[in-house]
């Protein structure tokens, strides 16, 4: 069985690529660079050859993971008009064109299948300094609904997992900011970050349920259950001062 895994040379795509590996699948590895096929993904030139060659190579992928994606920051009144182009047109128009390819991939051949994309708890909180990543996020999550309704018909699923703060080459080093893991640990209900292994855990579980599609699963360790108001932990952050 065939599937495909963009930006899996790294991260979180790694990590699934490899359980697919470990499950049988023959995977096809789309990225920029150290994948089996080089894509960019907001490019349709690009992702209509990787798919011609990924079809031709391994057979039509009845397993797609939608990984690429890159971060930003930025506060909405100074980032520039091309940065948040470029941030929408790969994690948005990206994500979209990939499953695309290979929906329509599998629709030609007239077999089913099943598509995760790869969101954020960002698609669903408005972060200050995030701004075009939230929505490049929060678009995501509307894209596998509509999918998932359109692509029904012809079997195919699509869901997205949206990981929490995770140990990734994305991520970079949060301990240069002095408190801010240690804070996130604490809002965490399963008390650390997650790391890649974490969400390519969920992110294959979810591939493979037969009776699920149009969800959006947090693998967050519960870091989304908490709220801002928080006043308990308040509480007790100030009794551990006295």
């Amino acid at each position: 069985m065939s599937a495909m895994v963009t930006g899996g040379a790294s991260g979180i795509g790694r990590e699934v690529a490899a359980r697919l590996r470990d499950a049988g699948h023959d995977v096809v590895v789309w990225d920029l660079s150290g994948g089996d096929i080089e894509c960019d993904i907001s490019s349709p030139e690009a992702v209509s050859t990787a798919i011609d060659r990924t079809v031709r190579e391994h057979g039509v992928p009845t397993r797609m993971v939608a990984c690429a994606g890159i971060g930003a920051s930025g506060m909405l009144l100074a980032q520039s008009p091309e940065q948040w182009d470029r941030v929408l047109a790969v994690n948005l128009t990206g994500t979209w064109l990939t499953m695309r390819a290979a929906a329509r991939a599998m629709v030609d051949a007239g077999v089913g299948g099943s598509i995760v994309a790869v969101s954020s708890i960002s698609g669903m909180f408005a972060d200050r300094d995030m701004g075009a990543y939230c929505v490049s996020k929060a678009g995501v999550d509307m894209l596998v609904k509509v999918a998932a309704v359109e692509w029904g018909a012809y079997g195919i699923r699509v869901n997205a997992v949206g990981p929490g703060v995770t140990r990734t080459p994305m991520l970079g080093e949060p301990e240069r900011l002095p408190g801010w893991v240690e804070g996130l640990c604490e809002r965490t209900a399963l008390g650390r970050l997650g790391d890649a292994a974490d969400v390519a855990g969920a992110i294959v579980g979810v591939l493979e349920l037969p009776w699920m599609t149009g969800q959006v699963v947090h693998a967050d360790g519960g870091l989304a259950l908490h709220s801002p108001i928080d006043s308990y932990g308040q509480v007790q952050r100030l009794r551990q001062h006295e």
